[in-house]
């Protein structure tokens, strides 16, 4: 990971950008996320690259929280009014809304020790952060899956409905 391209460091698309086109750009920046979380955990104890663990707290938090936000806000709205009737979805949806709770809060936590640990921090049980590291890492992937295998013909449809509205502008 040492000074290779910083994939997360890249906003989710602004105004006027469509649903299939954030989806799949909102599933690269968390995968690469992943990559990078994955990265740090395989340093672990003795291999840390502080940088790597300061760039990737500072961008855990908010990539999480603006794709979470985009989610709730935007697109599942979105999808709930074109397929009001699937329980099906709804119980998808919820599925996703309460995975994206827990997500975040992970996410601060995460976030503070890698913070911690970038900083030269390291009275840290390093076992333990690394299981925290995979443990987050695997879900986020899982979370991903799901998303696409139960929501890609959905968010097509949404390229030409009419209940389509851009994405909120990025924090």
């Amino acid at each position: 990971m040492n000074h290779r391209a910083r994939t997360t460091e890249a906003r989710i698309p602004g105004e006027g950008a469509k649903s299939i086109a954030w989806w799949k750009e909102a599933h690269r920046l968390q995968l690469a996320l992943c990559d990078e979380l994955e990265a740090i955990a395989d340093s672990l104890p003795v291999n840390i690259v502080n940088q790597d663990c300061l760039f990737t707290a500072r961008s855990l938090g908010r990539l999480i929280r603006d794709v979470h936000a985009y989610e709730e806000q935007t697109l599942f709205p979105a999808l709930r009014r074109i397929f009001p009737e699937s329980p099906e979805f709804g119980a998808a949806v919820e599925r996703l809304s309460f995975e994206h709770l827990t997500d975040e809060c992970y996410a601060e936590e995460i976030a503070e020790k890698l913070f911690y640990v970038g900083s030269g921090g390291r009275d840290v049980n390093m076992e333990a952060l690394g299981y925290m590291l995979r443990g987050f890492f695997e879900a986020l992937r899982r979370h991903v899956a799901f998303e696409r295998d139960h929501f890609s013909s959905a968010v097509q449809t949404l390229q030409t409905a009419a209940e389509w509205r851009a994405p909120p502008a990025p924090r």
